[in-house]
């Protein structure tokens, strides 16, 4: 596996942990009251933070431990990891222009401030996991 999907892969499992557990503290900061009166500016700021060091640290660790395997081939890149990049890169943004249309559909409406950011939130993390899987799916079958 080289280094550019094992970064992959350390960002889906971070986003795969974070997400639901960031949904999971604001449903029981709610309790029985409305969502928009959680406190979700300080959670979220720990979910983006925790979500970018685990990554970070997914990776590193498993950076060693195929450093320690496969000394040479833990760095290595080609170009068929610059395309699927790229490709990955454009089903991010085709799913942020998405999540941009919803958020400014919800300032038309004059939605709460919480609905505003979290829209926004999750459609960063969900393009970012969408993405994230079409370049594992490229990693495995290849861009044609």
């Amino acid at each position: 596996m080289v280094y550019a999907e094992r970064t992959v892969w350390a960002t889906l499992i971070a986003t795969a942990v974070i997400i639901p557990g960031y949904i999971v503290v604001i449903l029981q900061q709610a309790g029985d009251g409305p969502l928009t009166s959680v406190d979700w500016f300080p959670i979220m700021l720990w979910a983006i933070g925790i979500s970018i060091v685990g990554a970070i640290v997914i990776g590193i660790l498993w950076g060693i431990v195929i450093g320690l395997r496969d000394p040479n081939g833990a760095t290595t890149s080609d170009i068929r990891d610059r395309d699927i990049d790229r490709m990955g890169g454009r089903v991010e943004h085709s799913l942020l222009v998405i999540t941009g249309l919803g958020v400014i559909a919800l300032c038309a409406v004059g939605a709460d401030v919480f609905w505003i950011a979290n829209a926004m939130f999750i459609g960063f993390a969900i393009s970012a996991f969408v993405g994230g899987v079409a370049r594992v799916i490229a990693y495995r079958r290849g861009l044609a």
